[in-house]
């Protein structure tokens, strides 16, 4: 009975075999391992992927929050620009009237300046007239000097002259200090807020 039972399964075997059933059995077979593989290498490789999506998604999301934050940094210094314009506004119209204030008192000081110099120039004709008066007054009496007197009245003459043009300079600058002074008085008093 054995062997009638091996017998018909080899039977069946070559009538499998012959029918082409077994080869597209095994073909079936091969195709499922393959397909098995291919799944298996695929998640293998997603697996080795995956670190990289994940940097890549991070990197992604960190450039679009950078994004975000430049768009804000846009709005906010717009806004702030904005906040501004009517400061500067305010500040140019400041300047403008600082500026026309120093344009016065600078034409006010040349003025005073010219006048102070027409009236030192008519005193020193005053005193070179007088001081004509007193050479020749002197003149008479040279004659009767020595050397030494003559060299000597020289020396006082040069004096004079030295200590009158001393004295114009200090008078001069003292007068520029005092307009300087009132000029910044006017520009601090314009430039403070009424209480």
């Amino acid at each position: 009975m054995k062997k009638l039972l091996e017998f018909g399964r080899a039977a069946l075997f070559y009538v499998r075999v012959i029918t082409g059933y077994e080869q597209r059995r095994i073909r079936a077979d091969r195709l499922q391992l393959e397909q098995h593989l291919r799944q298996v290498q695929a998640r293998k490789a997603a697996i080795k992927q995956f670190p990289e999506k994940i940097i890549l998604s991070e990197v992604r999301r960190m450039v679009e929050e950078m994004q975000n934050l430049n768009k804000k940094l846009e709005e906010t210094e717009a806004a702030i620009e904005d906040y501004f314009k009517p400061l500067d506004k305010e500040a140019e119209m400041i300047m403008k009237m600082q500026l026309k204030g120093e344009e016065r008192t600078s034409e006010l000081m040349m003025k005073a300046l010219e006048k102070q110099a027409l009236l030192r120039q008519a005193e020193a004709e005053n005193k070179a007239s007088k001081h004509e008066v007193d050479i020749s007054e002197t003149d008479l009496d040279e004659s009767e000097m020595t050397e030494e007197e003559k060299t000597l009245k020289k020396m006082l003459k040069a004096l004079e002259q030295e200590v009158l043009v001393e004295k114009a300079d200090t008078e001069s600058s003292d007068n520029v200090h005092q307009a300087d002074k009132t000029h910044i008085n006017s520009t601090s008093a314009s430039t403070t807020p009424p209480k």
